[in-house]
């Protein structure tokens, strides 16, 4: 190959990888746009730090399985392939809960059960199956990356919102004079609820928009 070829397919290469981060950051959000793992989603985003922690623990799993399962995907028969995927994402999972607790027992007790149902999220798990097991690593990493991220942006801006309005703080600060009166039901299940719908209003609304541009 001569390296002027080399040169021309160099951008092309970067072009792709930078298309595979910004899918999952923006036009495949895992949760504005393809409404997964709702269940953590909805559960620890009372605040701003838990979202933050689960958002970051989620995509840690997600990254390092996606590397893991596309080095290994020609090696994985594909009569195993969903248990082996489960037992790998298991490990970083089981990785990331003693590492939080190590960091902060307050913060593993507020994230409870939902440290080890990442094992069981389907983002990554689809994400493995559909994406990693087809694909080189650079790929599934860049991949990882811009869906760990959109999982990231999307729990904080639920985290935040509830925060702020529930407690009148963000991550522990007040946001609010001491005259704020807080909107208790921000941080109930319901608040979460409430907060998803009016994040997927306004995120399909700027979506739309931008698409008729």
């Amino acid at each position: 190959m001569t390296p002027e070829i080399a040169k021309k397919k160099e951008p092309k290469a970067a072009l792709g990888s930078t298309d595979e981060f910004m899918k999952g950051l923006w036009r495949d959000n895992p949760v504005f746009v393809q409404v997964l793992g709702m269940c953590p989603v909805l559960a620890v985003s009372n605040t701003a730090m838990n979202a933050l922690a689960m958002g970051l623990a989620t995509a840690f799993v997600l990254l390092m399985s996606n590397v893991l399962v596309s080095s290994l995907r020609h090696f994985i028969p594909k009569q195993v392939r969903i248990a082996s995927y489960i037992l790998i994402i298991a490990t970083f999972v089981t990785i990331v809960d003693y590492a939080i607790q190590a960091i902060s027992v307050d913060l593993h007790k507020n994230l409870g059960a939902f440290i080890s149902l990442i094992v069981v999220n389907c983002l990554i798990l689809s994400r493995a199956e559909a994406f990693a097991s087809k694909n080189t690593m650079e790929k599934s990493a860049m991949d990882a990356l811009g869906m760990g991220t959109g999982f990231i942006f999307a729990l904080f801006c639920l985290g935040a919102v509830r925060e702020i309005l529930g407690n009148g703080t963000l991550f522990g600060f007040a946001v609010f004079p001491e005259s704020f009166q807080e909107w208790i039901i921000m941080i109930l299940p319901a608040g979460g609820f409430f907060t998803l719908a009016l994040w997927l209003l306004h995120f399909n609304y700027f979506k739309l928009k931008q698409e008729k541009a």
